[in-house]
């Protein structure tokens, strides 16, 4: 799998930083490979997340598991932190991705403390602070897992088009430098293009070959402005 801009460490990222270096960062499709978590304090937008798309706004939890191809807006009035685990992290995540709607302001004010505290801590040069660090992250692990299980009604049910269209983005983020098109995908997920297609419209709304034609697009301008 593609290490595209993971660490084996733990990182707190304001999410605007993630497009300074240029909106294609964060909205083109791309998969990392340590899990992540995006928390929405302000604004709105959309998020792609294994070709499903569906609109964000304040207090939105989007956790994204590692090799999991997406995107999402980033606008001029939207704050958060973004969260990436490491690809060495032992925290206990979810295996699949998830979409928290926090309505309860105890909720909200909770995962914001925990931020701060890991925060704190990580730039913190008192003793036991790596330490410190890895507890409070487990406790952001079980806030995960206690809102996702009141969430789980909120959450879509994969029906046959998500389960195609996430099946299409998962062998896409594998071979996407292999030269084949969207008729080479379609054949090995078992469909016919033009199905494939009215699937990732559905799903995201967007044809399979413009999915294809950004993950491409993004692992160029990658390799241009990270690497010789």
């Amino acid at each position: 799998m593609p290490e595209l801009a993971s660490s084996s460490q733990l990182r707190l990222v304001a999410i605007p930083r993630l497009a300074a270096g240029g909106r294609w960062r964060v909205e083109a499709m791309r998969a990392l490979s340590e899990p992540c978590f995006l928390w929405f304090t302000k604004g709105q937008g959309r998020v792609t997340v294994a070709g499903v798309t569906r609109g964000y706004t304040a207090n939105n939890g989007i956790f994204i598991p590692p090799g999991v191809m997406h995107g999402f807006e980033v606008g001029p009035q939207v704050f958060g932190t973004a969260v990436f685990f490491g690809r060495d992290s032992d925290v206990t995540l979810p295996s699949q991705p998830l979409h928290l709607r926090i309505r309860e302001v105890h909720a909200q004010q909770e995962l914001n403390l925990l931020l701060d505290s890991i925060l704190r801590e990580m730039t913190s040069d008192t003793p036991a602070h790596d330490r410190a660090t890895r507890h409070y992250l487990g406790l952001m692990g079980v806030w995960i897992e206690r809102q996702a299980r009141k969430a789980e009604a909120d959450q879509p049910r994969p029906d046959a088009t998500r389960r195609l269209v996430a099946r299409y983005t998962s062998l896409l983020e594998r071979d996407f430098r292999s030269g084949h098109g969207v008729a080479e995908f379609a054949a090995a997920l078992g469909v016919t293009p033009t199905h494939l297609t009215r699937c990732c419209k559905s799903a995201c709304g967007r044809p399979a070959s413009a999915l294809l034609q950004d993950r491409r697009l993004f692992e160029a301008r990658r390799l241009l402005s990270e690497t010789k």
